[in-house]
């Protein structure tokens, strides 16, 4: 009397794997993201431009990344972030970045004001922040300001995620935030 049983629990496996079920064990669950970071590598854009003028730049370092902040006088806007190389505002000179990966950012405001004064200075041309000690940046290079945008090169590690926002304040001013993630 087992044998009907035993074919109709063959039958029944023959019908599930025509239909597509299977018995199989369900697939093994994704590696959870470093620090919860889905921040991704493709560039991020704004094109709105802005008369907001930029007045500093300033780096920190976090438990799982490092950022980079533009001030500005006003309201940022308009920006464009992304892994590709950077050239000097207006001339077009290449500027060499230390590290593997060189991000480009250009924030859609000049570094001077209505009377062509500048507002932001660096001390150097090629190295506008001591980054030394950070675990992903590898140097903060000013590229110039032109014709109503600011550029500045960020060389890091490696080719890695990145996230950019604005943050309003102090006061009238606002901030353009750029944080690389220490690993994928």
């Amino acid at each position: 009397m087992r044998k009907p049983l035993a074919a109709a629990g063959t039958f029944a496996l023959a019908i599930g794997l025509a239909t597509g079920l299977s018995a199989a064990a369900p697939p093994p669950a994704a590696a959870a993201p470093y620090c919860g970071i889905y921040w991704g590598s493709l560039a991020k854009s704004n094109a709105t431009m802005t008369s907001a003028q930029v007045t500093g730049v300033r780096t920190g370092r976090h438990t799982c990344y490092d950022r980079m902040v533009v001030d500005l006088r006003g309201d940022v806007k308009g920006y464009d972030v992304r892994y590709t190389s950077v050239h000097r505002e207006g001339s077009g000179q290449y500027v060499p970045l230390w590290g593997a990966g060189d991000i480009r950012i250009t924030v859609k405001s000049p570094a001077y004001n209505s009377s062509g004064q500048a507002t932001y200075a660096p001390v150097s041309w090629n190295n506008a922040k001591n980054v030394t000690g950070y675990r992903t940046f590898r140097q903060v290079a000013y590229a110039g300001s032109f014709e109503g945008q600011t550029t500045f090169g960020l060389g890091v590690r490696a080719r890695l995620p990145f996230r950019v926002f604005v943050l309003d304040g102090p006061g009238s001013g606002s901030r353009l935030v750029v944080d690389v993630a220490h690993s994928w």
